[in-house]
């Protein structure tokens, strides 16, 4: 019976290791292999064709010392992150809370807020683009109509990293909707005892609904920060980084060193650079998350 056990158990493992062996396969040819070498490439100046040499941390000096647009396109992103997270995080709340409501067709509503999220990049900000058109666009036509000249949205150093920025705003479908059912996780009987004691609507969602949809609101949160901080294909369609660097990003920044410039070696740097930061960000609003998220059990 133990021998029967053990074969039983062995023919388990094969499986095991036979259905996950595709993906194990892509994990260390895709993933793990291309880490440990930009790792390796963060100390050389290899370029596109493979040939370069050993230069120690001349690359991570280049950065801090001598390179100036390594500091623009992080403080460009730093301000589209700081801006687009805790607007996206607020609206996606107050829209989950009137998606969360019985009425009918709000299924309707709730496809329509999530098709932007699903819908391509590349298509987006090109009909993105043609709104924020200074001459013929769809929000200076309206702002027209109230006798207000709109600015030039995409050309105006002061515009551009805002209109990103509302541009990025209008795709928080995926948000919605993971808010969304974390207000439906919510016990009823929570808000029917609240209501036996008198509480009116801002209360309960104030006393109630908040605090218990934190935990969601937390991983919204972390989920924004790392995807505003690779905010990269809007401002590379629409403006190239411009005008004067104003929309130019860090991840524009390692694509051009990278691909453009032919610079593998001091694009790893920054990438890994950027990982860091990510990395110490998210590790601050995990630690101060004690404060603030509040879980039931």
């Amino acid at each position: 019976m133990k021998a029967r056990k053990n074969s039983i158990a062995k023919r388990e493992e094969r499986h095991f290791f036979f259905f996950i062996s595709p993906w194990l396969l892509g994990f260390l040819i895709f993933t793990l292999y291309p880490m440990i070498f930009s790792v390796i490439l963060v100390f050389t100046n290899m370029d596109m064709t493979g040939t370069g040499k050993f230069i120690g941390f001349a690359n991570i000096i280049r950065a801090f010392v001598q390179d100036p647009l390594f500091y623009k396109s992080l403080l460009n992103t730093l301000y589209f992150v700081l801006v687009s997270v805790p607007v996206s995080l607020i609206l996606a709340f107050l829209i989950a809370l009137l998606l969360n409501q019985k009425i009918r067709g709000v299924g309707f509503f709730r496809t329509s807020f999530y098709i932007p999220y699903i819908t391509s990049g590349v298509a987006v900000t090109l009909l993105w683009g043609w709104i924020f058109n200074a001459q013929y666009g769809l929000i200076n036509y309206f702002l027209s109509l109230f006798g207000i000249s709109g600015p030039s949205w995409l050309s105006d150093t002061k515009w551009a990293m805002p209109a990103i920025i509302i541009m990025g705003v209008w795709t928080i479908g995926n948000s919605i909707i993971i808010t969304l059912a974390g207000l439906q996780d919510i016990p009823e009987q929570l808000y029917e005892s609240a209501e036996i004691d008198g509480a009116n609507g801002l209360v309960k969602v104030m006393r109630i609904t908040l605090p218990l949809v934190t935990p969601t609101l937390y991983f919204n949160l972390i989920m924004g920060i790392i995807g505003g901080f690779q905010i990269f294909m809007q401002p590379y369609i629409l403006t190239e980084g411009g005008p004067s660097y104003a929309t130019y990003t860090y991840m524009m920044h390692i694509y051009n060193n990278g691909f453009k410039y032919s610079e593998m070696g001091y694009a790893s740097t920054l990438a890994w650079l950027l990982f860091i930061v990510i990395m110490i960000i998210t590790q601050i609003v995990n630690r101060t998350s004690k404060y603030w998220v509040y879980y039931d059990n």
